[in-house]
């Protein structure tokens, strides 16, 4: 026989049997070993072994209706209590179901085929095999609109910010009805996790903000600092000697806000970058139809948003994040000691003034750019501003 071939140096199929007492980590690295088990198990690994790094800062995007289904509560919540969540990008509707459970509210198992219009007429919501009462939505509404009229909430302010404040009283009402862990916006509160909407008016929490600013209050959600916050997280973690990781489940708009974040320091503010070190997405978008959800990550290195030299640390998973979700956390949690919470919503001005110090300096400022080639002349307007 010829030497042999260099690609027959992967494992071997010889996977452990199942058994009846084997853990579901046991199961992911014993016989997850080809398709889309296999990038499963690769990016569970990648996970663990790179992404929970002390040093890594570790940001996840959520869409698709995964709260609802318990995917807050199962395996989102102890993920940020163990340290392994860093910061968020969420469709608004996750959160405000999520709320529906930090206010004591129920939801069903449902079964799909059932039909809507008797469903209509019992007043029963379905999320494809999620039932709820229509006073659920009712209620909620009742709670987000009670607390935006808040005196705290009658000024212009990021989507983290607001997230925050609403989580504050998620939590308190968690806390009276006697219950824990059961709302991821009251967990990010605890944790300082600062939680992004890249839509705000895409969801029913947007609906009851427009509705009370038409009865005159004050309450403005600025896209433009979210864009500069999320941008400020990225960088922080590379200027301080870390690195960045984005968790991606699904695609849509999240997904982009997420990764945007690189072109708006390097292509737009000018700022010296290479892009994510970390990347990791399940998905069941399949990237011909040029749609974002499905775009790879070697594609995303064309635009800045993944360090070409960190590809192989890149994995996609074919599959449904509803499956992934839980299968990624009870890996996690099996395989890597909780670290310690980075709780970046305190952090907020500190990476926000970094970001404003290196955009100064950048060619790209114009008002810098213009200081330099005019400098009497931009004095002058300097003193005639105060």
């Amino acid at each position: 026989m010829g030497a042999k071939s260099r690609f027959l140096a992967g494992r071997r199929i010889e996977p452990q049997r199942i058994t009846a007492g084997m853990t579901a980590a046991d199961l992911i690295d014993g016989t997850f070993l080809a398709y889309n088990a296999a990038r499963l198990r690769e990016g569970c690994r990648l996970f663990v072994e790179k992404m929970l790094e002390p040093e890594v800062t570790v940001g996840v995007t959520l869409t698709g209706a995964l709260t609802p289904a318990g995917l807050g509560m199962s395996a989102l919540i102890p993920m940020i209590e163990a340290g392994f969540i860093d910061w968020i990008i969420s469709t608004g509707a996750n959160l405000y179901h999520d709320t529906h459970f930090g206010l004591g509210l129920e939801m069903h198992q449902g079964n799909p085929f059932v039909s809507d219009l008797v469903l209509r007429e019992e007043e029963v919501v379905r999320i494809y095999d999620i039932f709820f009462d229509y006073q659920v939505l009712l209620d909620t509404d009742a709670f987000f609109r009670k607390v935006i009229g808040g005196e705290e909430f009658q000024r212009t302010m990021s989507t983290a910010e607001f997230h925050h404040l609403c989580g504050k009283y998620v939590l308190e009402r968690q806390k009276a009805l006697g219950q824990t862990g059961k709302s991821l916006l009251a967990t990010c509160h605890e944790y300082d996790v600062p939680v992004y909407t890249s839509s705000p008016g895409d969801s029913s929490i947007g609906m009851n903000v427009a509705a009370m600013a038409l009865q005159g209050n004050r309450l403005q959600l600025d896209p433009s600092a979210d864009v500069n916050e999320t941008a400020s997280i990225v960088l922080d973690a590379k200027r301080t000697g870390g690195r960045s990781a984005v968790l991606i489940f699904g695609g849509g708009s999240p997904k982009n806000f997420m990764l945007q974040t690189e072109p708006q320091i390097q292509e737009v503010l000018g700022i010296e970058e290479r892009g994510h070190d970390y990347f990791l997405q399940f998905t069941d978008a399949r990237p011909d139809t040029g749609g974002l959800s499905g775009a790879t990550p070697a594609e995303a290195v064309s635009w800045g948003k993944i360090d070409p030299n960190q590809l192989p640390d890149a994995v996609v998973c074919y599959t449904d994040a509803t499956l992934a979700l839980p299968l990624l956390a009870s890996y996690a949690l099996s395989r890597h000691a909780p670290r310690e919470p980075k709780r970046l919503f305190r952090r907020r001005e500190a990476m926000m003034e970094r970001l404003r110090r290196e955009y100064a300096a950048s060619a790209r400022n114009e008002r810098a750019a213009a200081a330099a080639a005019h400098p009497e002349e931009h004095a002058r307007m300097l003193e005639r501003d105060r």
